[in-house]
């Protein structure tokens, strides 16, 4: 994808799969979870999770992460970023709470949510990262090369 579309594409509100090198030893693969994201184009990455999870201190330990956001609708599309950690918020900031939480929930939803969580605000803190590296596909181009040349064969044979 050119970059005004990736970044475009990671800007729309969509569960992201964060990755991160677990780092606890013996043979583990990384970690691998959804989680909400803020993204605006040109700017940092930025989750939020609780101060104690196992993320969190992953995050701390390995000072970078990956995130993918795709598109489960066909013709299916993905972009991944990977890259620094840039800044961790501690405690993270209401309004980054409020931006995530409205990002993904309906107004009424979103006032619910923060109010019932409110208590989080002292527990958790929010990574921000800072792509470096990017992976995409759209596979709108091998769909509609696909079908052409589906059409082109010769059907009358028989």
């Amino acid at each position: 994808m050119p970059r005004p579309d990736r970044e475009r594409f990671l800007a729309e509100p969509r569960v992201g799969v964060l990755g991160v090198t677990d780092s606890r030893g013996g043979d583990r693969a990384p970690l691998i979870v959804p989680v909400w994201y803020g993204y605006e184009p040109g700017g940092d990455v930025i989750v939020q999770m609780g101060r104690e999870t196992i993320k969190a201190r992953l995050l701390r330990a390995a000072g970078r992460f990956s995130l993918c956001a795709q598109d489960e609708s066909r013709p299916y599309r993905y972009v991944s970023v990977e890259g620094p950690v840039t800044a961790i918020e501690d405690p993270v900031d209401p309004a980054v709470r409020e931006a995530l939480t409205r990002r993904y929930l309906d107004p009424e939803e979103a006032d619910a949510y923060l109010a019932a969580t409110s208590g989080q605000l002292e527990e958790d803190v929010a990574f921000r990262m800072r792509p470096q590296h990017w992976r995409t596909a759209d596979f709108a181009a091998f769909a509609a090369d696909f079908a052409e040349a589906g059409a082109g064969q010769d059907d009358s044979a028989g």
